[in-house]
């Protein structure tokens, strides 16, 4: 058997959705109609969302575990020529930080917390359990890799996986700032807000976080209640910063909620409170 193809199928079994990729680390086109570059939206679009060619389609969008489809007519040709093998991190719930040269991983070995590396040609992915928007060029020599994007399969790595941790997912807020609210909150009995104590806003997130996740149907009225409960609770004192919407994004981004979609959901929820 091919030898992409048998790691394609490893994976798969292990619940990684995968693709074939050509030399040049290009995804096949598995559609005539749609660009090379194209990541799951209408023919010739960058827009994310169903794509009205024929399945499989092309990039990430493309990435599956469905063996009749990895092994199936479509991709028998791609697996001959394939040059290597990709993974849709975010499909999985992980977070890819690709490092691209030295002076990158010596940023991330005094910045970031210890987890399973692989090594690349010019660098490392290192891997975190957990999933956040996609975002090229953080810093120098340094992607986020996770939803909404491919990364190449270099193998298991080494070392034990860690949970994403905020100093990633700060990565992608160029300039963290409060949600701007109406008017801020004002604390009765001249104490301080309440809702600036870190227990009482972590115990939020992650609650909301929780119940994005387990959602089983509904996912787009569940991603809106959940973020109008939100800004209801922590909106208007000042202490909800992009970061921590970024987690929310995140968690919705992973059960296949768009990055238009989760904008949406924010926008109509402030509306709705008069924010």
């Amino acid at each position: 058997m091919n030898t992409h193809l048998h790691a394609a199928l490893d994976l798969a079994a292990r619940g990684v959705p995968v693709l074939p990729l050509h030399k040049g680390k290009v995804p096949f086109a598995n559609c005539p109609a749609c660009l090379y570059t194209s990541c799951g939206g209408r023919p010739n679009m960058k827009t994310p969302g169903p794509c009205t060619c024929p399945r499989p389609c092309h990039a990430w969008a493309a990435a599956t575990t469905d063996t009749d489809v990895i092994t199936g007519p479509a991709w028998s040709t791609a697996w001959k020529q394939a040059a290597a093998v990709a993974y849709h991190p975010g499909g999985v719930g992980l977070t890819v930080v690709d490092l691209d040269h030295a002076n990158a991983v010596a940023w991330a070995r005094q910045t970031l917390p210890a987890t399973r590396t692989v090594a690349t040609t010019r660098g490392e992915h290192w891997i975190y359990q957990g999933a956040m928007p996609s975002v090229n060029a953080v810093r120098d020599g340094v992607d986020i890799k996770s939803t909404m994007v491919y990364a190449r399969w270099l193998g298991p790595g080494t070392g034990t996986m860690s949970a994403l941790p905020d100093t990633v997912r700060a990565l992608i807020v160029k300039k963290p700032s409060p949600v701007r609210p109406v008017t801020a909150a004002v604390p009765t009995g001249g104490g301080e807000c309440r809702h600036r104590t870190p227990a009482y806003l972590e115990r939020g997130i992650a609650m909301a976080e929780q119940r994005i996740t387990e959602a089983a149907s509904g996912v787009h009225a569940t991603v809106y209640r959940t973020f109008l409960a939100v800004l209801s609770a922590h909106g208007r004192c000042g202490c909800l910063t992009d970061a921590h919407a970024a987690r929310l994004f995140a968690a919705a981004q992973t059960k296949g909620e768009s990055p238009r979609h989760c904008t949406d959901a924010w926008t109509n929820a402030r509306t709705a409170l008069g924010m």
